[in-house]
């Protein structure tokens, strides 16, 4: 993965709503949601939603397809997975520690973190 592209992917990732977008989305998989039922479960109105859709799109990380008079959005696998693994890859120049963290359950790497202090 080009730079470019990795910098755009994690920069629309950088947006709460986009983020929340994307954790909507990952469960669903191939079905994906229509934008209706993702506004009304986001709270998002149209405008807004079509704005942090179209980003990640543009970005990668999404695909979208016309089903009659709606259009389905799912999360483009592909385009997750080159970002995760240009960061592990490429950035984290694929460090055993950072892997660690990584094979984890997030309930796990909370764990293995010390405690925050006092």
């Amino acid at each position: 993965m080009e730079q470019s592209k990795a910098l755009a992917a994690l920069q629309a990732l950088s947006h709460p709503a986009r983020l929340e977008l994307v954790r909507l989305l990952v469960p669903e998989g191939e079905t994906g949601l229509c934008a209706g039922d993702i506004a009304g479960r986001l709270c998002l109105s149209a405008s807004r939603l079509s704005f942090h859709l179209s980003a990640l799109e543009a970005a990668g990380l999404l695909r979208s397809r016309k089903v009659a008079r709606h259009v389905i959005y799912r999360v483009d696998p592909q385009g997750m997975g080159q970002t995760i693994s240009y960061l592990l890859s490429d950035c984290c120049r694929d460090h055993p520690e950072v892997h660690a963290c990584c094979a984890h359950p997030p309930q796990a790497v909370a764990k293995l973190s010390p405690p925050p202090e006092p």
